[in-house]
């Protein structure tokens, strides 16, 4: 590791330890000066690994960025083009930004009756920004990973993903109790701008640059293509273009048969019946990398083709990572074969079941999650015999 690298981890370090100090920043101003957006992954990787966690991290990231904003300002990278994957997102962002700003008027007048009565439609706002983080954390956060171990850093960007959601939802909650104190109210945006305001910085000032630096046109174009399996918030709906993004992933046989001595099926037949299956299902390899993932017609959580060889632990909110390390772990020893969970999930009720996947010899080979929304299936009750198709 060169040694400007290891100055500008110390500096981080000192940061960390609380010490704030306009000496210590002229003590490594020369690193400062020269931090590029790339580097700040590797620094924030380079914490993980030496036993720092995303939550110890999260404190400080932002009096970190600032620091390096300046420098962070003058990195000189290709800009994308309008309608393109980096394009779209940020379209987005100015979109956000404009209506935060916008917003401050509303606050600066101090009209209580006006900031409750224009606050829920800024909160209706914010949450469409959801589809915008979504784009990021499953497309292209993977392609980030498979590039650079240090992109591993991706997980601090993550959390703050989560933070905003969470900030976003009491939010909501306070409105709905119709709290009568503004002042509750007026702090709880303003932690909705510092953490959205910080979301853009963080994404142009370093994220942007990164992958552009790493990430070649057909893989950019790759995922723009899978970006259309979500919502543009904001922006007009690009169009949409016309490539097949088969042709941009790798090959597989389609004249291949599945053979099983309960009969055989072309590839064709069993991606068409996994599809129709009412359930997603995801196969997770023996090494913890995703291998596949069936496409029905409705989804209950988001998957891209991006996700393809990722580590599983990093298809999940660093949050939950804990639970995803003791499901494995439970597989590979032999300990468990099935984990259920159901919980409520925008208005839906989802079930959700892992299966550990073994041999006739009985060693591990992989983990299946399966899946399903339950509502319909929870309400049957008596007997249907007769078809009422009509």
């Amino acid at each position: 590791m060169e040694e400007r690298i290891k100055k500008l981890i110390s500096f981080c370090r000192k940061i960390y330890a609380g010490e704030t100090s306009k000496s210590i920043i002229e003590e490594y101003r020369a690193e400062i000066d020269t931090v590029c957006p790339t580097d700040l992954f590797l620094i924030m990787n380079e914490q993980l690994k030496q036993g720092m966690s995303v939550q110890d991290m999260l404190v400080f990231v932002d009096k970190i960025v600032n620091v390096f904003a300046d420098a962070l300002g003058k990195a000189v990278w290709q800009r994308p083009e309008p309608d393109t994957f980096l394009g779209c997102l940020i379209a987005e962002n100015a979109a956000l930004i404009t209506r935060l700003d916008n917003f401050k008027a509303v606050l600066k007048a101090r009209d209580d009756e006006a900031l409750r009565a224009k606050t829920p439609d800024l909160l209706a706002f914010l949450a469409k920004y959801n589809a915008h983080l979504l784009k990021l954390e499953n497309i292209l956060f993977p392609y980030m990973e498979k590039r650079l171990e240090r992109f591993a850093g991706l997980k601090v960007m993550w959390a703050l993903h989560d933070e905003a959601r969470l900030a976003l939802k009491e939010a909501n909650a306070l409105i709905i109790d119709n709290a009568k104190d503004n002042k509750v109210l007026i702090a709880m945006l303003g932690r909705l701008f510092f953490l959205y305001y910080g979301m853009v910085q963080k994404q142009e000032l370093i994220m942007f640059p990164a992958a552009s630096q790493y990430i070649g046109a057909p893989d950019f174009l790759a995922m723009h293509l899978q970006s259309f399996d979500f919502d543009f918030p904001y922006i007009k709906r690009p169009n949409k273009p016309q490539v097949n993004i088969k042709g941009l992933l790798p090959d597989a046989d389609e004249s291949a048969f599945f053979k099983t001595e309960t009969g055989s099926l072309t590839l064709k037949q069993l991606d068409v019946m996994i599809n129709t299956l009412p359930m997603d299902v995801t196969f997770v390899d023996k090494d913890d990398n995703v291998a596949f993932f069936s496409r029905p017609e409705e989804r209950l959580f988001p998957r891209t083709a991006a996700v393809i060889g990722r580590n599983v632990r990093n298809c999940h909110p660093p949050k939950s990572v804990h639970v995803v390390e003791q499901i494995l772990s439970a597989f590979k020893d032999g300990k468990e074969d099935k984990a259920d969970f159901w919980i409520k999930l925008n208005g839906l009720y989802a079930l959700i079941q892992y299966f550990a996947l073994r041999d006739e010899d009985g060693a591990y080979v992989g983990t299946l999650e399966v899946s399903q929304e339950i509502s319909s299936i929870k309400a049957i009750e008596g007997e249907k015999r007769l078809l009422d198709w009509e």
